[in-house]
């Protein structure tokens, strides 16, 4: 690397998550660990009886709850001890979990040594040489990709590996993080909200449904247009408005000091290097890697076994390929790894308290009751109310529950077989599930994705609802339409 690019590097290099927002929303994770231990005193414990397997799927007779004639609510130091308890490698939860902590933790020290080697220069300054004049075009583009990607491959989690090269080329084209944040984060979660082949949540209902696979698939593909369409314009319209005057952004005062880290003309200097030139060369191609595993694994419907496993190796040899092409010392790249990593350990007693949520509604078995109650409320309704009500008690789990694997295995044996007495298909169940589980992953604060993303970026959460109301305002009321349409015309 020059020494003159060196020199410029006037901010840290790397993920530097927003201490005050991680703070925050781990208090806000304590509460909800108590408040879902309140919970389990006060709401009867049950279970259901009766049930039958379908593919490995143990899918329950809404009528066969029963509940428990003596209550044992979860013990006062079970709850305070749940952070350590969820930790257990039985729990069904637990390697989702370390999964993403592992792969968190990766891509801490992969990208402050990415940042270090010029490579996020390179990227910043090759995009403005190649599409200064078709910026738009460019990021029509890139939406598309990403929601493409979450929308048939399942991808979430690797949206966080797409924020700093997003924010990056957002910056470079003159618009801001949120733009950035827009083109990856969200886009990857607009798309997992418009399913097509998502393993995660589509194939995992329609097998508990006994569907064919991958059937129904003409509805969601007009669902992820509009949904596209939808978040395109939205972002359109805002790098429109902050490219007038910058600032109206809503991250000006953050993004100044990125704007320091990177000029322009540095970023051109990059280019110029030719150790950073092959260095960015082969942190892209491990990054090329990484998309045809997640399309390997979309293949061969392997629900994300080959991707989960392989991403984070092949985002760790991208660091390593770049730090020896860059010239980077051994020395260096094992100190400049550490302190990546040591940026994003403050976010992880987060991850651990989310388990410590889903610990607590489990043992303390007043799902079974909660599910039975919402049964009993809408016996009777017209199937037009019943589909919104499924919607809102998505929507509702969403903000103690974020998987939306763990979600399906929890409710879709109830609702299932509920929603066909009721006359609802089981194609326009799976929808209200995508609908109501994929937006919400960036709308509330225990989405530790979500926070990491803005945390990157300097963003706080107050910031970011301000930013994206139209945006979930808009997808809200677009879901409302879209399960009136699949009821009306019998969504099969």
């Amino acid at each position: 690397m020059s020494k003159k690019v060196k020199e410029k590097e006037a901010v840290a290099a790397g993920i530097q998550l927003n201490l005050k927002t991680v703070l925050m929303i781990s208090i806000l994770a304590v509460v909800l660990v108590i408040a879902a231990g309140v919970l389990s005193h006060f709401i009867p414990q049950g279970e259901f009886t009766a049930s039958q397997i379908v593919d490995n799927v143990e899918i329950f007779d809404p009528d066969s709850y029963v509940q428990f004639e003596e209550q044992s609510p979860l013990a006062w130091w079970k709850i305070l001890l749940s952070p350590f308890l969820a930790l257990n490698p039985a729990n069904d939860y637990f390697l989702t979990g370390i999964i993403i902590v592992v792969f968190v933790v990766i891509i801490g020290g992969t990208f402050l040594i990415v940042d270090e080697c010029g490579v996020l220069k390179y990227i910043m300054g090759l995009v403005v040489e190649k599409f200064a004049k078709k910026k738009y075009f460019l990021l029509a583009l890139i939406v598309f990709i990403c929601m493409l990607l979450s929308s048939t491959a399942g991808i979430l989690e690797e949206a966080i590996t797409l924020v700093p090269i997003a924010v990056a080329i957002s910056l470079a084209l003159g618009w801001d993080s949120l733009v950035g944040l827009g083109m990856s984060l969200i886009s990857i979660a607009f798309g997992f909200t418009a399913a097509t082949f998502n393993p995660f949540n589509v194939v995992t209902i329609q097998k508990m449904a006994g569907l064919e696979i991958y059937s129904g698939l003409g509805f969601r593909i007009i669902v992820f247009f509009v949904v596209y369409a939808i978040l395109t314009a939205f972002l359109v319209l805002y790098a429109k408005r902050i490219e007038k005057n910058p600032q109206k952004s809503l991250s000006y005062e953050s993004d100044l000091q990125m704007r320091d880290k990177y000029p322009i003309d540095v970023c051109k200097e990059a280019m110029l290097d030719k150790r950073i030139a092959k260095a960015s060369k082969a942190f892209g191609i491990c990054l090329a890697c990484v998309f045809l595993l997640i399309a390997l694994d979309f293949a061969l419907d392997m629900g994300g076994t080959i991707s989960s496993a392989a991403m984070p190796v092949m985002f760790a040899l991208g660091a390593v390929f770049a730090a020896v092409f860059s010239g980077m010392s051994r020395r260096d790249f094992f100190r400049n790894f550490g302190k990546g990593i040591k940026t994003i350990l403050p976010i992880l007693p987060f991850f651990v308290l989310i388990l410590a949520i889903i610990y607590v509604l489990t043992e303390g078995q007043i799902l079974p009751t909660i599910l039975h109650s919402a049964y009993t409320h809408i016996q009777g309704l017209n199937p037009y109310i019943c589909i919104l009500v499924i919607f809102f008690i998505i929507m509702a789990l969403e903000f103690f529950i974020g998987s939306g694997s763990i979600k399906a295995l929890l409710t879709m044996p109830v609702i299932l077989p509920l929603a066909n007495m009721l006359g609802i298909t089981s194609q326009s169940v799976i929808l209200s599930f995508c609908l109501g589980d994929g937006f919400t992953n960036l709308l509330y604060p225990t989405s530790g994705i979500m926070i990491i993303a803005i945390g990157m970026v300097g963003v706080t959460y107050r910031k970011w609802l301000k930013f994206t109301a139209p945006l979930f305002i808009a997808e809200f009321a677009a879901s409302i339409v879209f399960m009136i349409l699949a009821i009306a015309c019998n969504y099969t």
